[in-house]
């Protein structure tokens, strides 16, 4: 396993800034550069300390035409967003409070108007004698992503994109960074990764990788493009849609397939990002939300939170064009506010005792007792143990002998786990 030390104490608070501080405004005249909106962000560092969370995950903020991950210049900051010197200062501000800075690198594509697809536009019409970096059909034109004409794929095999890849990680790893989040990574060959995390590692051992992949052979992968991580789709999925349809067996079956992914890597897990409708949107009924962030905290892994879900934000994500708005909002300039918020308090007390039990990154699960409404599990690394109960249903459920480390309001006034309650004991 190659990853840092000190992941085994991450937990990652995701934003996506270019929707965080209000790059898309009703009227269409988006923010120029001299309006800093990046350091908009600074104001919710210590929200995030607050939380519990040990580092900010940013989403795309280099120079993009639309929604960031249409990359023309991956040299500097989208001046939507502000300055290079304002990504020095968040970065700054960030690791004053003890917060890591992860970066959102779009690398499997360019946006139309990149400097890259212009070069390989003269190239190709012998108006100068660059290298086509991008890569092209049978017909010579070039492969645009996943049906986006305007995101033009990059030619993965040929070496200079593999050095210009390599660099550009570098650089902003040079200028703070402490990792980055590999977009699309499942569409890039897994050698491209290798190839260039061979030259970033050789500068910067201690940073660290995890790749965007939803389906396949999460270990394959891992091995093959030798990155620290990738995102835990498949729990993801299970975490939610066994709560909302009461069928615990599906998450008890995630996570036996969770234990074998830690074998080999600790995978990031997440409850909602950029891309996916709200948590709190997607549990219906209100009683049920806080066994998902239990699970989240108990099991192991890197856990991420995307910015808002601790605040019990919603949000519906829908497949059309403007369709990630709703996931995707303006935060409040002055930070989240003073208002007392149970969501906040739940969050914070099980990132705070996922914080006191570190162990809990490399943990293993095994089932305990299981119906489709009642699900006891036992975590465990060696000789440390958590044992979790999760009740959806109208019944109370027997709760596991030992000390309540944390549980819903209505089971910390009796000997059980309420009907829709949970608990974290330790045996």
């Amino acid at each position: 396993m190659n990853e840092p030390d000190w992941v085994t104490h991450a937990i990652w608070w995701h934003v996506y800034p270019l929707g965080a501080v209000g790059a898309f405004p009703a009227d269409g005249t988006p923010p120029g550069p001299e309006e800093h909106r990046l350091r908009r962000l600074v104001g919710w560092l210590d929200h995030v300390v607050e939380l519990g969370a040990s580092g900010i995950l940013l989403g795309p903020v280099f120079a993009s035409m639309t929604h960031g991950y249409d990359t023309v210049d991956h040299g500097h900051i989208d001046p939507r967003l502000g300055d290079d010197a304002d990504f020095d200062l968040l970065v700054a501000e960030a690791h004053a409070r003890g917060l890591k800075v992860l970066l959102d690198g779009v690398f499997n594509h360019v946006g139309r108007d990149s400097a890259i697809a212009r070069r390989s536009v003269d190239a190709i019409e012998g108006r100068s004698d660059d290298d086509v970096w991008l890569l092209r059909d049978a017909d010579g034109g070039f492969v645009g992503f996943e049906g986006h004409d305007a995101l033009l794929t990059l030619d993965h095999s040929h070496p200079s994109v593999v050095d210009y890849v390599a660099s550009v990680m570098s650089r902003w790893l040079d200028r703070g960074a402490d990792g980055w989040r590999l977009d699309a990574a499942y569409a890039v060959p897994t050698t491209f990764w290798a190839q260039v995390l061979r030259q970033v590692r050789a500068e910067h051992p201690e940073a660290w990788f995890v790749a965007e992949v939803i389906h396949g052979d999460y270990p394959a992968f891992v091995q093959e493009s030798t990155v620290d991580s990738v995102t835990q789709y498949e729990l993801w999925k299970a975490i939610w849609s066994s709560i909302t349809d009461a069928n615990l067996w599906e998450l008890a079956w995630s996570l036996t397939r969770h234990n074998g992914f830690l074998d080999s890597f600790a995978p990031q897990t997440f409850l909602g990002n950029h891309d996916t409708t709200r948590i709190a949107s997607t549990i219906q009924d209100p009683r049920h939300r806080a066994h998902a962030v239990v699970v989240l905290c108990t099991v192991g892994g890197t856990p991420t939170l995307y910015a808002g879900d601790e605040l019990g934000s919603t949000g519906v994500k829908e497949e059309r064009e403007g369709g990630d708005d709703a996931v995707r909002p303006e935060l409040a300039v002055e930070g989240p506010g003073t208002d007392d918020n149970p969501v906040l308090r739940l969050h914070q007390d099980l990132i705070g005792l996922r914080r006191r039990h570190p162990w809990l990154h490399r943990a293993r699960t095994s089932q305990v007792a299981l119906t489709n409404t009642t699900f006891v599990y036992e975590v465990r690394d060696r000789d440390d143990a958590l044992l979790v109960a999760l009740n959806l249903d109208e019944a109370p459920l027997a709760r596991p002998a030992g000390e309540v480390l944390a549980c819903d309001d209505a089971s910390r006034q009796r000997d059980d786990v309420a009907p829709h309650g949970w608990a974290v004991v330790a045996p």
